[in-house]
């Protein structure tokens, strides 16, 4: 791919023309704000990191400087201005409620998307057709988001720009991310997954399956993966020491309390009224 070629050779030329290396890096943010390209991808079944897709959001950053960006008073904000906010017409067919939700340039949201107010989509993300972004919900940089997800109110999808060659966080199909959730560290969710609200994951988090007796840790590739159709809710063990036994101190932990029935299917029932 020539724009590949072209993001590595800019990224790594820092004496390249400023002119010569905006325009390498307009044309790659194009192509990322149509999901043309994309931080990450599932080739064989399994998500594999594009570190080179990384490399062209930093090299942005690199080549902007900050300004003023224009907005009616008394509001006032400062950004680089290479990494300006995405242009959204009714024809992208996004629903985007008033009230201080904003999607950079550079992050792909599909037809059919919601956002409710405020909440915010950052560059490099990829939200799949169909999925709801709920109020004071995150999309971070690079953040794999599915189709017909539905991230509840105040739920943080974390990002990642560094290290390189760190597998973003991966939301897949058909799941529901409770309120108060923080999903970070390349953490991945696999497809009709319910994580409770309240729960946090990072790769470092062991989840505890109550109903295969197994705890789960993160993989070789360094993400947690949360299984297929898990219910997972917020718990807590004992620690195993004389100061915390003294003291009554347990340790948050994620639990998958069961996979999902009917009944898990009829609560998490998306309202296509709303779409």
């Amino acid at each position: 791919m020539e724009i590949q070629e072209a993001i590595l050779s800019a990224y790594a030329d820092v004496k390249i023309p400023r002119s010569k290396a905006l325009k390498i890096f307009q044309e790659f943010l194009a192509l990322m704000d149509n999901g043309t390209i994309r931080a990450a991808e599932q080739i064989g079944g399994k998500w594999h990191v594009h570190e080179w897709v990384k490399k062209g959001i930093l090299l942005g950053f690199r080549l902007g400087t900050v300004r003023r960006i224009p907005h009616p008073q008394p509001f006032r904000y400062f950004d680089k201005d290479t990494l300006p906010l995405k242009n959204i017409s009714p024809k992208n067919g996004i629903r985007i409620v008033p009230g201080g939700s904003s999607i950079r340039k550079g992050a792909y949201v599909a037809p059919g998307v919601i956002m409710m107010p405020p909440s915010f989509v950052n560059i490099g993300a990829y939200v799949d057709e169909g999925t709801m972004i709920d109020s004071h919900a995150l999309v971070g940089s690079c953040a794999q988001v599915g189709k017909r997800v539905h991230l509840s109110a105040a739920s943080q999808i974390g990002g990642v720009l560094e290290p390189i060659g760190n597998l973003p966080v991966v939301i897949d199909d058909d799941v529901t991310i409770g309120g108060n959730c923080g999903i970070y560290e390349g953490t991945i969710v696999s497809k009709r997954a319910v994580i409770g609200a309240g729960v946090t994951l990072t790769s470092s988090t062991p989840v505890f399956d109550l109903v295969h007796e197994k705890i789960i840790k993160r993989n070789s590739s360094g993400s947690l993966v949360i299984p297929e159709n898990a219910v997972v809710i917020a718990g807590s063990r004992k620690i195993d020491s004389s100061f915390a036994e003294r003291h009554g101190l347990h340790l948050s932990t994620p639990l998958i309390v069961k996979y999902r029935d009917q009944q898990t299917d009829s609560k998490t029932a998306l309202e296509e009224g709303l779409r």
